[in-house]
């Protein structure tokens, strides 16, 4: 187990983190949302911190990362959930070379309108959000979102959830590049604790 990998895990939990507070209250972190959605475009970093410009734009993920190791039977199911729906529609994804290639040249569309517009403009959101819709939510491995129907009915709120889920995707990807196994977090749990507490 890495630090580049825990950094992976803790930018899934800060989506999933955000995506909760979307659907249950209709409010985001705007500086995460901004960090998250940037994500998205970093195709060819540097290096693996580059994608979230540094590992202190993840210090929310690494916290709710250490709760949901040290909670028991506290755990945020929700949050369970939604990391694990990433990972497993990633790795539909993954083995699916047509929607990955649709998928890259609809990042390289929208980070041509970055030229006009900031990745929270709310038609950036939407343009993510119909990336979402498009590509990775017709490889089936639905990620079931829970909230406030009130909410959830609302197309803001909608674009806002799916622009983050894609973020997820991205995040997934590079747990899986970084070389993460779904066993490190059975036989890496310590490990995962230490490097995330040393993150925050």
């Amino acid at each position: 187990m890495n630090e580049h990998q825990v950094m992976a895990l803790a930018a899934m939990c800060q989506v999933a983190k955000q995506v909760q507070k979307i659907a249950q209250y209709g409010s985001s972190n705007e500086h995460d949302l901004k960090i998250l959605l940037s994500s998205i475009i970093q195709t060819s970093p540097a290096s693996p911190e580059d994608v979230y410009q540094g590992t202190n734009n993840l210090r929310d993920g690494y916290k709710t990362l250490m709760a949901q190791l040290t909670a028991g039977a506290q755990k945020d199911v929700e949050i369970v959930k939604y990391v694990g729906g990433l990972m497993q529609l990633e790795r539909a994804l993954s083995a699916n070379d047509k929607s990955l290639n649709e998928l890259g040249k609809r990042i390289d569309d929208i980070h041509r309108r970055l030229d006009h517009f900031a990745i929270t403009d709310d038609t950036v959101v939407a343009g993510l959000a119909d990336i979402y819709s498009s590509v990775l939510s017709p490889l089936g491995h639905r990620i079931q979102v829970y909230g406030k129907p009130e909410l959830l009915k609302q197309q803001l709120t909608q674009n806002k959830i799916r622009a983050l889920l894609l973020a997820g995707i991205r995040s997934a990807v590079l747990w899986r590049q970084m070389g993460g196994k779904r066993r490190h977090f059975f036989f890496a749990k310590r490990k995962i604790l230490a490097i995330a507490k040393s993150k925050i």
